[in-house]
């Protein structure tokens, strides 16, 4: 018998630690979705969010293109991701594509760090959303090539990821044998002695 979703958002709940942000210890990227709609007021907080990430230089350099369900860039954006991605992210209510501009407005010179600040965006979007109780899943699995084609994004923004947000459906609605598993299975992550270094390969004394 599979887990609901109440009882997978459990498990999928990081141990507490004191201090630390909710949202943080719960948030984890679904891939059941309903096909429920989200409202535009919904969306303005979750860019709201994204808008006030940090970036060099306020340079601000991403951009979120927005395929709502039944609008041609939705369409646009789901027929370039590979077909293991496909067969869920068809629910989500909306699919953005992030992209990031990698000269700095100010003077034309190279932002190395652009796509980092859309990476931050985007994470300030996800945690709005699951703060807002929707679901928000980031996936690489996109053809590059024809996603910029098909957006006619300028050859100066650099891609990052598509993110699938929406209302996260029972754990059932996946009949993928893998995807229900990932999504039934208990998170994981490295520990902070393999992550927070005091100089290489040398835990940091936290």
């Amino acid at each position: 018998m599979s887990l609901s979703a109440h009882e997978v958002n459990h498990l999928k709940k990081a141990p507490a630690v004191e201090g630390v942000l909710p949202e943080l210890l719960t948030r984890w990227s679904p891939r059941a979705f309903t096909d429920r709609d989200i409202s535009a007021a919904e969306l303005r907080k979750i860019f709201e969010a994204a808008r006030w990430a940090p970036s060099s230089y306020n340079e601000q350099p991403w951009r979120f293109i927005t395929g709502l369900r039944g609008t041609e860039t939705k369409k646009k954006i789901f027929d370039t991701l590979m077909p293991f991605n496909q067969m869920w992210a068809t629910h989500a209510a909306v699919l953005i594509l992030g992209v990031a501009k990698t000269k700095f407005s100010h003077n034309g010179t190279p932002n190395p760090v652009a796509l980092f600040d859309l990476g931050a965006a985007s994470a300030y979007l996800v945690l709005q959303a699951h703060a807002q109780g929707l679901a928000a899943h980031q996936m690489a699995g996109f053809d590059h090539d024809a996603i910029r084609a098909a957006l006619a994004i300028p050859d100066e923004y650099e891609l990052g990821s598509v993110i699938a947000v929406g209302h996260q459906a029972e754990p059932a609605a996946l009949t993928n044998e893998q995807m229900h598993a990932q999504e039934v299975g208990a998170r994981q992550r490295k520990p902070l002695s393999e992550i927070v270094l005091a100089a290489w390969d040398k835990p940091a004394d936290l």
